[in-house]
């Protein structure tokens, strides 16, 4: 059994889903195993890790909507507002989602389906640069 682990950045212009699929992907085949299991980790409270349609972008506008409507900006709503007002909304956000995925490897290659791919989603208004942990652990 071997194990292998990184970091990748993830630039995030502001909102929204941020596509990491092919990095990941690159990464884990780069790691040389056949079988095992990635876990992929969001190092943030205010961002989150989606596996999701990558064929349709209005499948993400839809959920990115979504996500709005149900965690919305609303100052007289929260208390907590230490970096403004889409603070709160985001940990929200990020809590109603995950920050860890297990994405099994088979053949090389991630099992994901055919329409599935590994998003950052953006809970923040301006830009940030995420840390995504990766451990593969396999043979």
């Amino acid at each position: 059994m071997r194990q292998a682990s990184c970091e990748i950045e993830v630039a995030a212009a502001g909102q929204g889903l941020v596509e990491v699929t092919g990095e990941v992907a690159r990464w884990a085949h780069a790691q040389e195993m056949r079988e095992g299991l990635l876990t992929v980790f969001c190092r943030h409270t205010s961002a989150s890790l989606l596996i999701q349609e990558n064929a349709a972008s209005a499948a993400r506008e839809d959920l990115e909507r979504f996500f709005a409507r149900i965690a919305p900006e609303d100052s007289a709503a929260y208390a907590h507002d230490d970096e403004g007002p889409d603070d709160m909304p985001a940990h929200i956000r990020a809590a109603l989602t995950q920050t860890q995925l297990s994405i099994p490897l088979a053949q090389g290659r991630l099992a994901l389906g055919t329409w599935q791919g590994i998003y950052l989603f953006e809970h923040r208004r301006r830009p940030h640069r995420r840390t995504i942990a990766l451990h593969l652990i396999g043979e």
